[in-house]
């Protein structure tokens, strides 16, 4: 009788939360290759990481806007989410996939050049992304 090993559940992953919507990812932020950045974000970060695409995050002033949340394993070591405006520029983008792959909010510390580009929402945005 031969024993069939259940495959291994996949570790659970940061959330990459892309905001795209009346601001973020438009012509309103001219000169970004807006479908690229997302492109290279499920691309690069697909097998490791939940890349959503969502409507508006309401911090249109900060657009582009990426929010980048931990794996429950970051959050139990005390990562929280981490928003990051003005995300307009492929350098920035490549900034965030190597966090990401290097384990993300409360595992590994973001590059230094993300501080430029961290903001805090309002509590009322922070609670929408969180339901």
């Amino acid at each position: 009788m031969s024993r069939r090993k259940t495959p291994a559940a996949p570790a659970p992953r940061c959330t990459v939360t892309v905001c795209r919507g009346c601001c973020c990812g438009t012509p309103k932020v001219p000169g970004v290759d807006h479908a690229a950045q997302l492109a290279t974000l499920k691309a690069q970060l697909g097998p490791l990481a939940h890349i959503r695409a969502v409507n508006c995050l309401d911090a249109c002033e900060q657009a582009n806007v990426i929010v980048v949340q931990p794996s429950p394993a970051g959050r139990a070591a005390g990562g929280r989410p981490v928003w990051l405006g003005l995300v307009n520029d492929p350098d920035a983008t490549g900034d965030i996939v190597a966090w990401v792959r290097a384990g993300g909010p409360g595992l590994a510390e973001p590059p230094q050049i993300l501080d430029l580009y961290e903001f805090g929402p309002s509590r009322r945005v922070r609670r929408g992304l969180e339901d």
